[in-house]
């Protein structure tokens, strides 16, 4: 097997961001929620970490390795986290866990719910929306709470889980710095390719279901062309205005987008309709979801969202 050296650069920068994030966390920075944590790892035992979704909790795992163990509250496809509530042995894990990750914005908002029933709860709490520092409420009224599909995000959120670990666990900090680095890495791949993306089909025309993958796409420099009015309506599971279904649907006839992005995980009559219509006009179809592939991590998946947009736009 080839051994490949790396340089101990950017081991040493994300060593300089754990340490500081362990700072912040000792001062109560605001994204976390901490409490009185137990003695670390008891006789060999891992922390246990609980996440609102297989998407934090794969992190989480990627971060931690053999030092956690992580239940993700949320990992089939079928179930909405919009809606979802949880039930006693949820809220048992959550009162036993010693860090709980959620997304946070409205998103996961049973987490809380059940935390708070939960009295004897002694979990930091980490927040992904309070940590990517964006403005939940911006001037176009709409915040789009789907952040882990912005990498600058996602890497804040890693290493504020690295952090965490360390103050609970500190003997495993530069296990998990060390981590955390090969993680960071693995993100600089993917920028690149967005970074390539964005070269490439600066500029061009997409339209979405819903917002779940526009952090992506904005990133890859696609404008997103969908009337608003559409995309709020599926999201609140509300019926679509005919004259914004209209404008929705123009997009495909007049070939006014490149790729239509679609949630593949929530569907109804009207999002039927939408891609039917992209499918006839010949554009470009990308299903996204909100909660990782069986088998898959985060970065294959990213890589993989990456390469469907890659080819998507490659087609038109």
């Amino acid at each position: 097997m080839r051994r490949i050296t790396r340089s101990s650069a950017p081991f040493a920068a994300i060593a300089f961001m754990v340490g500081a994030a362990i700072l912040a966390l000792t001062g109560c920075a605001s994204s976390t929620t901490t409490a009185a944590q137990p003695a670390a790892t008891d006789a060999g035992g891992t922390i246990t970490v609980v996440a609102s979704t297989n998407v934090y909790g794969d992190i989480a795992q990627q971060i931690g390795g053999d030092r956690v163990t992580v239940r993700s509250i949320i990992s089939d496809p079928a179930q909405d986290p919009h809606s979802y509530q949880g039930d006693a042995q949820v809220q048992l894990a959550l009162a036993k866990a010693q860090l709980v990750i959620v997304n946070g914005g409205g998103y996961d908002d049973f987490v809380g719910t059940l935390l708070r029933g939960a009295a004897d709860s002694r979990a930091t709490v980490l927040n992904a929306v309070s940590i990517s520092g964006f403005d939940q409420k911006p001037a176009s009224g709409t915040f789009n709470e789907h952040v882990w599909y912005d990498l600058p995000t996602v890497r804040k959120v890693a290493t504020q889980i690295a952090a965490t670990l360390g103050t609970i666990d500190p003997a495993s900090v530069d296990r998990f710095t060390a981590n955390t680095a090969t993680f960071d890495a693995a993100l600089d791949t993917l920028a690149g390719k967005i970074a390539a993306l964005k070269a490439a089909h600066d500029g061009d025309g997409a339209a979405i279901t819903e917002p779940v993958p526009l952090y992506l796409l904005t990133a890859a420099g696609l404008v997103n062309k969908t009337p608003a009015a559409f995309s709020k309506a599926i999201e609140g599971e509300t019926d679509v205005a005919p004259d914004v279904l209209r404008q929705t649907l123009s997009l495909f006839s007049t070939h006014s987008v490149k790729l239509l992005a679609y949630n593949d995980q929530t569907t109804s009559p009207q999002t039927e309709q939408v891609l039917a219509a992209a499918k006839s006009a010949k554009i470009a179809t990308v299903p996204v979801t909100e909660t990782l592939p069986a088998k898959t991590n985060y970065v294959q998946w990213m890589a993989g969202m990456i390469t469907a947009l890659d080819t998507a736009l490659a087609a038109n």
